[in-house]
Protein backbone atom coordinates (compact mmCIF):
# COMPACT_ATOMS: atom_id res chain seq x y z
CA UNK A 1 0.00 0.00 0.00
CA UNK A 2 0.90 3.40 -0.98
CA UNK A 3 1.88 5.45 2.18
CA UNK A 4 1.53 8.68 0.42
CA UNK A 5 -1.88 11.14 1.10
CA UNK A 6 -3.87 11.49 -1.80
CA UNK A 7 -3.31 15.10 -3.53
CA UNK A 8 -6.83 16.44 -4.82
CA UNK A 9 -5.79 17.27 -8.90
CA UNK A 10 -5.81 21.03 -9.39
CA UNK A 11 -8.61 21.67 -12.24
CA UNK A 12 -7.22 24.51 -14.62
CA UNK A 13 -9.88 26.10 -17.00
CA UNK A 14 -8.60 27.12 -20.61
CA UNK A 15 -7.53 29.92 -21.16
CA UNK A 16 -6.59 30.93 -17.50
CA UNK A 17 -2.90 32.11 -17.52
CA UNK A 18 -1.12 30.81 -14.47
CA UNK A 19 0.95 34.06 -14.23
CA UNK A 20 -1.93 36.71 -14.79
CA UNK A 21 0.17 38.38 -17.44
CA UNK A 22 -0.15 38.92 -21.48
CA UNK A 23 -2.83 37.97 -23.88
CA UNK A 24 -4.18 34.91 -25.68
CA UNK A 25 -3.99 34.89 -29.03
CA UNK A 26 -7.92 34.71 -29.29
CA UNK A 27 -7.90 37.72 -27.60
CA UNK A 28 -5.43 39.66 -30.07
CA UNK A 29 -7.43 38.49 -32.57
CA UNK A 30 -10.93 39.81 -31.45
CA UNK A 31 -8.75 43.44 -30.72
CA UNK A 32 -7.47 43.61 -34.56
CA UNK A 33 -11.28 42.53 -35.90
CA UNK A 34 -12.50 45.22 -33.67
CA UNK A 35 -10.29 47.69 -35.12
CA UNK A 36 -10.90 47.02 -38.15
CA UNK A 37 -14.37 47.10 -38.32
CA UNK A 38 -14.06 50.60 -36.70
CA UNK A 39 -11.63 51.34 -39.49
CA UNK A 40 -13.53 50.04 -42.36
CA UNK A 41 -16.91 52.48 -41.24
CA UNK A 42 -14.18 55.74 -40.05
CA UNK A 43 -12.39 56.22 -42.65
CA UNK A 44 -14.68 56.48 -45.83
CA UNK A 45 -16.91 58.97 -43.13
CA UNK A 46 -13.47 60.73 -42.65
CA UNK A 47 -13.05 61.02 -46.57
CA UNK A 48 -16.68 62.22 -46.98
CA UNK A 49 -15.63 65.40 -44.31
CA UNK A 50 -12.57 66.23 -45.93
CA UNK A 51 -14.24 66.73 -49.22
CA UNK A 52 -17.33 68.29 -47.56
CA UNK A 53 -14.55 70.68 -46.41
CA UNK A 54 -12.62 71.68 -49.66
CA UNK A 55 -16.34 72.00 -51.44
CA UNK A 56 -16.76 74.47 -48.74
CA UNK A 57 -13.63 76.30 -49.45
CA UNK A 58 -14.71 76.63 -53.47
CA UNK A 59 -18.35 77.86 -52.50
CA UNK A 60 -16.44 80.38 -50.75
CA UNK A 61 -14.36 81.54 -53.78
CA UNK A 62 -17.39 81.23 -56.32
CA UNK A 63 -19.16 83.98 -54.14
CA UNK A 64 -16.20 85.80 -53.82
CA UNK A 65 -15.74 85.78 -57.76
CA UNK A 66 -19.77 86.82 -57.81
CA UNK A 67 -19.01 89.49 -55.57
CA UNK A 68 -15.99 90.84 -57.95
CA UNK A 69 -18.27 90.30 -61.27
CA UNK A 70 -21.07 92.07 -59.34
CA UNK A 71 -18.60 95.36 -58.58
CA UNK A 72 -18.24 94.77 -62.50
CA UNK A 73 -21.58 95.56 -63.20
CA UNK A 74 -21.99 98.43 -60.82
CA UNK A 75 -18.66 100.27 -62.30
CA UNK A 76 -19.54 99.15 -66.37
CA UNK A 77 -23.23 98.76 -65.90
CA UNK A 78 -22.66 95.29 -67.51
CA UNK A 79 -20.49 92.27 -66.98
CA UNK A 80 -18.78 91.62 -70.20
CA UNK A 81 -17.02 95.10 -70.83
CA UNK A 82 -13.47 93.82 -70.71
CA UNK A 83 -12.80 97.71 -71.35
CA UNK A 84 -13.96 101.32 -70.84
CA UNK A 85 -16.20 102.39 -72.85
CA UNK A 86 -20.00 101.26 -74.24
CA UNK A 87 -20.95 97.73 -73.03
CA UNK A 88 -22.54 97.27 -76.57
CA UNK A 89 -24.06 94.05 -77.42
CA UNK A 90 -21.39 91.70 -77.95
CA UNK A 91 -20.03 89.29 -75.98
CA UNK A 92 -16.28 89.99 -74.97
CA UNK A 93 -13.73 87.23 -73.25
CA UNK A 94 -13.11 88.69 -69.52
CA UNK A 95 -10.94 86.87 -67.04
CA UNK A 96 -11.11 86.56 -63.47
CA UNK A 97 -8.75 87.79 -61.27
CA UNK A 98 -6.03 85.07 -60.63
CA UNK A 99 -6.77 85.14 -56.70
CA UNK A 100 -10.04 83.75 -58.01
CA UNK A 101 -9.21 80.96 -60.19
CA UNK A 102 -8.30 78.54 -57.89
CA UNK A 103 -9.87 77.12 -54.70
CA UNK A 104 -8.45 77.11 -51.74
CA UNK A 105 -7.33 80.44 -52.82
CA UNK A 106 -4.08 80.23 -50.72
CA UNK A 107 -1.92 76.92 -50.14
CA UNK A 108 -0.12 75.30 -52.83
CA UNK A 109 -2.33 72.38 -53.04
CA UNK A 110 -5.43 73.41 -55.63
CA UNK A 111 -8.60 70.92 -55.50
CA UNK A 112 -11.34 73.34 -57.61
CA UNK A 113 -11.07 75.06 -60.99
CA UNK A 114 -13.03 78.40 -60.82
CA UNK A 115 -14.01 79.47 -64.40
CA UNK A 116 -16.50 81.92 -65.67
CA UNK A 117 -19.21 80.91 -68.75
CA UNK A 118 -21.09 81.94 -70.48
CA UNK A 119 -20.49 86.02 -69.57
CA UNK A 120 -23.62 88.35 -71.59
CA UNK A 121 -24.26 91.82 -70.87
CA UNK A 122 -26.26 91.32 -67.83
CA UNK A 123 -25.55 87.53 -67.15
CA UNK A 124 -22.94 84.88 -66.30
CA UNK A 125 -22.18 81.52 -64.67
CA UNK A 126 -19.61 81.08 -62.59
CA UNK A 127 -18.03 77.54 -62.39
CA UNK A 128 -16.18 75.48 -59.99
CA UNK A 129 -14.70 72.07 -61.22
CA UNK A 130 -12.94 69.42 -59.19
CA UNK A 131 -8.74 69.66 -60.82
CA UNK A 132 -8.63 65.93 -62.64
CA UNK A 133 -5.78 65.67 -61.02
CA UNK A 134 -7.10 65.86 -57.18
CA UNK A 135 -8.79 63.66 -54.82
CA UNK A 136 -11.63 66.18 -54.82
CA UNK A 137 -12.31 64.66 -58.58
CA UNK A 138 -14.03 61.59 -56.56
CA UNK A 139 -16.56 64.06 -54.52
CA UNK A 140 -20.50 63.03 -54.96
CA UNK A 141 -21.50 67.30 -56.29
CA UNK A 142 -18.62 67.56 -58.97
CA UNK A 143 -18.86 70.72 -60.73
CA UNK A 144 -20.52 73.86 -58.57
CA UNK A 145 -22.56 76.43 -60.66
CA UNK A 146 -23.85 79.53 -59.12
CA UNK A 147 -25.13 82.35 -61.50
CA UNK A 148 -25.72 85.98 -61.92
CA UNK A 149 -29.05 85.64 -60.31
CA UNK A 150 -28.06 83.95 -57.82
CA UNK A 151 -28.96 80.05 -58.82
CA UNK A 152 -26.47 77.42 -57.40
CA UNK A 153 -26.46 74.65 -59.22
CA UNK A 154 -24.49 71.49 -59.64
CA UNK A 155 -23.02 69.28 -63.00
CA UNK A 156 -21.59 65.70 -63.14
CA UNK A 157 -23.18 65.32 -60.00
CA UNK A 158 -23.91 61.09 -58.73
CA UNK A 159 -27.00 60.16 -59.76
CA UNK A 160 -29.99 61.62 -57.28
CA UNK A 161 -27.43 63.92 -55.74
CA UNK A 162 -29.29 67.85 -55.64
CA UNK A 163 -27.85 70.82 -55.63
CA UNK A 164 -29.30 71.60 -52.15
CA UNK A 165 -27.26 68.57 -50.77
CA UNK A 166 -23.82 69.65 -52.49
CA UNK A 167 -24.82 73.38 -51.31
CA UNK A 168 -25.19 73.12 -47.35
Amino acid sequence: MNTRARRPMKMVNIGERKDGRGFTLIELMIVVAVIGVLAAIAYPSYQDSVRKSRRADAKSVLLQAAQWMERRYTENNCYHRAAPGSCGTADVTIALPTSLTQSPSEGATKYYNISLAAVARNTYTLNAAPRSDGKQNQDKCQTLTLTSTGVKGISGAVSGITADECWR
